[in-house]
Parts: C-alpha cells; sequence; structure tokens
C-alpha cells in the first residue's frame, strides 16, 4: 500500500482525491491546504472545467497539515502528490525528494526548463522516483492511440494534427502570468507537446505562428519538423475570446494503413463528442471501412484512475514510468518554451 500525501485542494487536489478512491493500492493518509475551510472537509468550492463538483468529504483517519513542510516531514508518507499552483511546483518538488519521499507532480512540471532540469537532478540524488501528471495518455481515446502506435497493426505512425483551445479563462487572474501560471502554451498546449513527443519522438525544428498576449502566447499552429522527413506533425492550441467554447480538443494520427480521428467540445449550450474512429481501406477495397472502438462509459476520471495506477506500479517495481517520466516532461516544456521563441521571432527554431 502506498501511503499518499496530497498538498493543494484545488481542482486538481480534488480530481485526484477521487481518483485515489478508486485504486486499491493507493490511499491518502495526509493533505495540506492554507484554507481552515478545506482542512474542515468542506470542498464545496471547488469547481472545474470537467468531473463532478466539490461537496463535503469525510477527513476522518486523514491528517491534516495547513504548513507544507509538516506534509512533507510526516514519517508515514511513501508518495508526496504535489497539487499546488504552478509556480511553487519546482522547489517544493525538490524539497520533497530531498526529504527522501517519491513525488508525483501535476503538470505543467515546472515553469522553466531549468526548473524542470533542477527536479530531475534532485530526484536522481534522492534516488526517488520523480513523475509528472501528465494524464492525456491515459485518456481512452489516447491510450488507443498508443496501443495501436505500439503494437503496428496499422504501420508505421507517419504525422497528425492535435487541436487544444479554450475560451478566455476570465476567472483565473493570473492565467497569463508567465511567472505563476504561464499561460496557455505551458499550461494547455503542453499535453500535446508531452503526447507528441511520447508518439513521435523529439522534434530536431519547429515553426509556430501565433498571437501574444504580453509576454506569452495567446494562441499558435506549430509545424513540427523530425529527423525522419516523412513525418508531418502540426498543433493548433490556446485561447481565443470568444465564450460560446469553453473548451476542445482533438486529434488525427496517420498511420500507414489507417487514420484515427477525434474530437470533443464543450460549448456553452451542450457538450458535443465526435467519437474516435479508425479509418481502413484504401481504393483497391470494395468498400472503405470505418471502425468505432468500444472506450467505455466516458467517465474523464477513468484517466486519472489509470494515471494512479501507473504511479503505485512505477513504485510498487521500482521502475520508473516511461509515460510519467520528469525526462519526458521536461521535453514538453522545453517545446512549448521554443514555440514562444518562434512566435516572438517569426522564425524556424532548432530544437
Amino acid at each position: 500500500m502506498i501511503n499518499v500525501g496530497v498538498a493543494g485542494i484545488g481542482f486538481m487536489g480534488w480530481i485526484h482525491y477521487l481518483a485515489y478512491e478508486k485504486v486499491d493500492s493507493a490511499r491518502i493518509t495526509a493533505i495540506a491546504s492554507r484554507s481552515p475551510k478545506k482542512l474542515a472537509g468542506d470542498w464545496s468550492d471547488i469547481q472545474g472545467n470537467f468531473g463532478p463538483p466539490g461537496r463535503q468529504v469525510d477527513l476522518s483517519g486523514i491528517k491534516t497539515y495547513s504548513d507544507l513542510n509538516a506534509l512533507i516531514d510526516d514519517p508515514d508518507i511513501d508518495l508526496i502528490d504535489n497539487c499546488l499552483p504552478p509556480h511553487l511546483h519546482a522547489d517544493f518538488s525538490i524539497r520533497a525528494l530531498e526529504a527522501g519521499k517519491h513525488v508525483f507532480c501535476e503538470k505543467p512540471m515546472a515553469l522553466t526548463t531549468a526548473d524542470c532540469d533542477r527536479m530531475v537532478a534532485a530526484a536522481a540524488r534522492a534516488g526517488k522516483q520523480l513523475l509528472v501528471g501528465h494524464v492525456l495518455p491515459f485518456f481512452p481515446e489516447y491510450a488507443f492511440a498508443r496501443k495501436v502506435a505500439d503494437s503496428g497493426e496499422y504501420g508505421r505512425l507517419v504525422g497528425g494534427s492535435f487541436k487544444r483551445v479554450i475560451a478566455d479563462p476570465l476567472w483565473l487572474d493570473d492565467f497569463f502570468d508567465a511567472k505563476r501560471v504561464g499561460g496557455p502554451l505551458v499550461d494547455l498546449h503542453v499535453h500535446d507537446a508531452h503526447f507528441i513527443r511520447l508518439m513521435f519522438g523529439m522534434p530536431t525544428t519547429l515553426f509556430s505562428q501565433g498571437r501574444l498576449r504580453g509576454d506569452v502566447v495567446e494562441h499558435c499552429s506549430t509545424l513540427f519538423g523530425f529527423r525522419d522527413p516523412q513525418l508531418a506533425v502540426t498543433a493548433t492550441s490556446g485561447v481565443i475570446n470568444q465564450q460560446g467554447r469553453d473548451f476542445t480538443h482533438a486529434y488525427e494520427l496517420h498511420f500507414e494503413r489507417a487514420t484515427l480521428q477525434f474530437e470533443f467540445a464543450a460549448f456553452k449550450d451542450a457538450a458535443e463528442l465526435m467519437p474516435l474512429k479508425v479509418l481502413v481501406g484504401d481504393a483497391s477495397e470494395p468498400a472503405a471501412m470505418v471502425l468505432r472502438p468500444d472506450l467505455g462509459d466516458g467517465d474523464p476520471i477513468r484517466g486519472f484512475e489509470a494515471e494512479i495506477e501507473e504511479v503505485v506500479r512505477s513504485l510498487e517495481t521500482n521502475s520508473p514510468s516511461p509515460l510519467l517520466s520528469g525526462e519526458l516532461a521536461r521535453d514538453a516544456i522545453h517545446l512549448c518554451h521554443l514555440q514562444t521563441e518562434s512566435v516572438t521571432r517569426r522564425t524556424l527554431v532548432t530544437v
């Protein structure tokens, strides 16, 4: 059994709590928050863009700390789950690693590549695992894509396009603050940067065209270059200033013998899903085929359950996760900053 201490009870702390409830091999034994209300179990004011709203939580049997250092010093905790605001991720994670704890840090790993490097180095020095909460590979549509790529069922992966766009998050005062949240690339597009890095390897070049808001990219489209000239990969991400669509994400992945296509969007009046389809067959066949995989009930918390199960597997087997590694998450942050550089300089950037 992995004993977990959760630092930060905001939206992601709440989502992780719900996932831990369904994972038998890990349990929350302590939490830390600066809010007396949340330490008393009243999480009813937590809201987000998916999952159920917060509620009253029974914290009997769970230790509560208002001091983050007290959470780190708790001798009964094996893993610190870092759900603090992004600008606190690096220093707090490093303190926990140096204190002999494993760390599961919610994305974005940190706000700068240098801070990511510090975190990876701290984990290596401490001999502890640093895992970063990039949940996207565990969502059913993306997990299916990984499975297809790993199996080689439809041949080699030859390209793809990704989309992740939100309405202006007016309720977040510091979303566009490069030193606190990081802006749309570091906080939003980093999901797709991580998945692109996972599926295709590290790009060698990139070119981004987009709009700036202050020092951060508001919205951009990027063409990624790879050592293999046959790979064609693009991504569009950021914020639009129309509030009718809160969120959308999508991908189209091209294999030699199939195309995978998926899109989900949350509009103000309804959510719309274009379920995952596998397009197979060519002009030489009597009829093209469309396959529609069964991906379960669509509960978004399922992805977080699978993610935490991967964390537990990594710790129990002392085998670092290839999906949640600090090195992979660091590369995603690095790509986001290179995209900002490309937009700012209006030039191709070498990775």
